[in-house]
């Protein structure tokens, strides 16, 4: 009564054993993948098989065990790495080179109990990755807890004006110190390189009152430098006027000395003529000073006081 119509199978185009075939190639592909890797110039690898360590491997194509035998974790030991306090740059490739915690990483507590916000820099590099991927667990965020434990030791030791003005250079190169210290005892094949403040400032409550002592300290360090002007001005000249005028006190003295001198030694010898003869020497000596008196006199005629007439006495021709 009803017309029933049985449509024929589809025919299947591939056997168990091209499923078996597909698998292995998969398998193949995934053994060929795996099996290489390649390290940077900047790098080194460190190979572990089945979570051991086995060697170090240098920049270039290297291969290894697949399927997870071997696993090579590259370490960037020619770069300069850095971590960053109380701030953060952000797309870094570095995962420990910022925290979350920025906040709470910048607020220190002074030596005098004053609080101060420090932003500051460590620049780092990994001497030995064998070290520095087994000595300790989690590298990174270790290093960050050392330079932070570091520096609130250091910030705990000074003023809040030294932290905030003249002892930035000192903090930093006495936190390298100690940070150095601690990195050499935990022997976790990390350098500390460097260590530089950025932002160091005052709670933003206390802001513009430290920014007004900052004012005040600035105009007096001013004061200072102008009156230390004035004085490196005026002071050498005063000086240098009193020794010229010291110098010709002295070449004077020395002048009238001589010219003393020089007439003690003339009158001396003139004593000594004198007494040999005296009337020739009183008649030579009126005669040589009425020679050099005379010609000053000008047009004057000196006569005999005694003298009767003046006419005959001159010559009228």
């Amino acid at each position: 009564m009803n017309n029933i119509v049985e449509l024929p199978r589809p025919s299947l185009n591939f056997s168990p054993k091209s499923l078996l075939y597909a698998a292995g190639a998969v398998f193949l592909l995934i053994g060929v993948f795996s099996g290489y890797y390649t390290v940077s110039s900047e790098s080194e690898a460190v190979v572990q098989r089945f979570g051991k360590f086995q060697f170090i491997a240098k920049p270039g194509l290297h291969f290894k065990l697949p399927y997870g035998v071997d696993t090579a974790t590259i370490v960037p030991v020619r770069r300069q790495l850095k971590l960053e306090f109380g701030f953060g740059t952000p797309n870094s490739t570095n995962p420990d080179q910022s925290s979350d915690e920025a906040d709470l990483e910048r607020d220190m507590v002074t030596g005098d109990l004053n609080a101060a916000q420090v932003e500051w820099i460590v620049q780092y590099s990994i001497s030995s990755p064998e070290k520095y991927l087994f000595q300790v667990r989690s590298p990174g965020a270790t290093l960050r807890d050392l330079t932070e434990s570091v520096m609130c030791e250091v910030i705990g030791d000074r003023t809040v004006d030294e932290v905030l003005t003249i002892g930035r250079t000192e903090i930093a190169q006495e936190a390298l110190k100690r940070l150095k210290s601690v990195l050499q005892v935990l022997d976790m094949g990390v350098t500390a390189e460097q260590i530089q403040l950025k932002n160091v400032h005052p709670p933003a409550p206390v802001q513009r009152s430290f920014d007004e002592v900052n004012r005040a300290q600035q105009e007096r360090e001013q004061l200072i430098n102008e009156a230390n002007g004035d004085y490196n001005r005026v002071i050498p000249k005063a000086r240098g006027l009193a020794d010229q005028r010291i110098s010709g006190a002295e070449g004077f003295a020395v002048q009238r000395i001589n010219e003393a001198q020089g007439d003690v030694a003339r009158f001396k010898e003139l004593l000594l003529q004198y007494d040999k003869a005296p009337a020739i020497t009183k008649q030579r000596l009126y005669l040589e000073t009425m020679n050099e008196v005379l010609p000053k006199l000008g047009p004057k005629i000196v006569i005999d006081e005694d003298a009767k007439q003046f006419l005959p006495l001159m010559n009228l021709k």
